[in-house]
């Protein structure tokens, strides 16, 4: 098997993918902020 190419392929596929979970987090969480308290719907208490 080309390891030269297999090995960078699963690396920009998973990097991709840790790079646009950290993205949406970060913006789910900053849109989270701007819910008005009363209109939250987490379960906390």
């Amino acid at each position: 098997m080309h390891w030269e190419y297999v090995i960078p392929g699963y690396l920009a596929v998973f990097g991709s993918l840790a790079i646009y979970t950290v993205l949406l987090l970060r913006k789910a969480r900053r849109l989270a902020a701007q819910v008005p308290p009363e209109k939250r719907r987490f379960l906390h208490d």
